[in-house]
């Protein structure tokens, strides 16, 4: 009896033991930092302001390996960009927030950068964007949209 108690357990031992041991072997690259997901919306250039700077500076940014999404709206002088993070960097907000800004201010000497990793502020600029890209904003407008956004940033800075 004891014999076949001891059986038992040992064959239990053994199915949990290869339960654990594939049920490890998943996908090992679910946790693998990379991009290819992230992608950025190019605003037209045209009207009514050219966004090409804030066109080439959300593919400089995409680039980087903790940042998720990039969303940024420009004016002749000012840029303003807003970065999404992967949830295990966001210990490590303000130094990316730093790090973006530096380069970006290196890149791009002839505009005020303002960065910012909140995510309200992505939200802001995304319908901003959206905006732009209908074509349905004129330059007061959005002059007024990009000078509100600024103040929220500067006011969570």
């Amino acid at each position: 009896m004891k014999n076949k108690v001891k059986i038992v357990n040992i064959g239990l031992f053994l199915i949990v033991i290869i339960g654990l041991g594939s049920g490890c072997t998943g996908n090992q690259n679910q946790f693998a930092n990379n991009n290819d997901d992230a992608e950025i919306v190019k605003v037209h250039t045209s009207k009514p302001i050219d966004q090409s700077v804030a066109n080439e500076a959300k593919e400089k940014v995409i680039k980087e390996k903790e940042v998720s999404g990039v969303k940024a709206v420009n004016t002749d002088k000012e840029l303003l960009l807003a970065v999404k993070v992967d949830q295990f960097d966001r210990f490590r907000l303000k130094n990316i927030e730093k790090k973006v800004k530096s380069d970006l201010e290196k890149a791009y000497p002839n505009h005020k950068i303002i960065v910012s990793t909140d995510s309200k502020m992505y939200l802001e600029l995304e319908q901003l964007e959206q905006k732009l890209q209908k074509d349905k904003t004129e330059k007061k407008t959005l002059k007024k949209e990009f000078d509100k956004i600024k103040s929220l940033m500067k006011e969570k800075a």
